[in-house]
């Protein structure tokens, strides 16, 4: 059973909300985690060949002057493609980064075979004091140090990284199981907050059976 503490977290900059209204990729980031360590990471800009706006320029930092000598997007996706592999997946709101890789991934074409997690649904259960799920709000209520700026895919990525790791050790204070499978995670994203409880105990049960 795949482990909660190897996969992929990824982030995605992009020139809007939606790949459904022709936006697109312009930044990627991303890190490996592997038996509980960040052991590498990617990251590239991505030439979208559609001017950014200067909401998206400002919001980022990425200028139209960087994408300019940037890789196409589809190069870019397509290292990227090779660089995850077969792992299982995570991104903070995973919905959006979700979003947008099976939209980039359907141009090239290339597929993925890991399945998804997402740190925000995560956080929303385990962390239910926090003032919010920002993940920067996130960052500063479990006391991860920072040293760089939001928005910024790579930096964004590695810090979702170490606020997982803050996820997967508050739920081992709480169960006494070797390893947090990567689907007890999923199940968990799906529960009731007022439920977590119960479900950490019967998932401990079934394990111990």
């Amino acid at each position: 059973m795949p482990k909660a503490n190897t996969l992929v977290v990824l982030d995605f900059e992009t020139t809007g909300l939606s790949p459904d209204q022709g936006d697109r990729a312009i930044e990627i980031g991303a890190v490996r985690i592997v038996e509980g360590e960040i052991t590498d990471s990617f990251q590239a800009l991505m030439n979208p060949g559609m001017r950014v706006d200067s909401f998206i320029e400002s919001y980022t930092g990425i200028s139209n002057e960087m994408l300019e000598d940037a890789e196409p997007c589809g190069t870019v996706m397509n290292r990227f493609a090779d660089y995850i592999g077969d792992d299982n997946l995570l991104a903070h709101n995973a919905s959006f980064d979700k979003r947008f890789l099976d939209a980039e991934f359907e141009r090239i074409p290339r597929r993925y075979s890991g399945e998804f997690a997402c740190s925000l649904l995560s956080a929303r259960r385990i962390f239910q004091g926090a003032p919010n799920h920002k993940l920067g709000t996130l960052i500063d209520y479990t006391k991860i140090p920072t040293d760089g700026s939001f928005h910024r895919a790579l930096f964004d990525a590695e810090m979702t990284a170490k606020l997982w790791l803050k996820i997967i050790e508050a739920i081992h204070q709480q169960l006494t199981l070797e390893h947090i499978p990567f689907a007890l995670i999923q199940k968990l994203c799906v529960t009731p907050k007022k439920n977590v409880a119960k479900f950490l105990l019967n998932w401990q049960a079934r394990a111990q059976a």
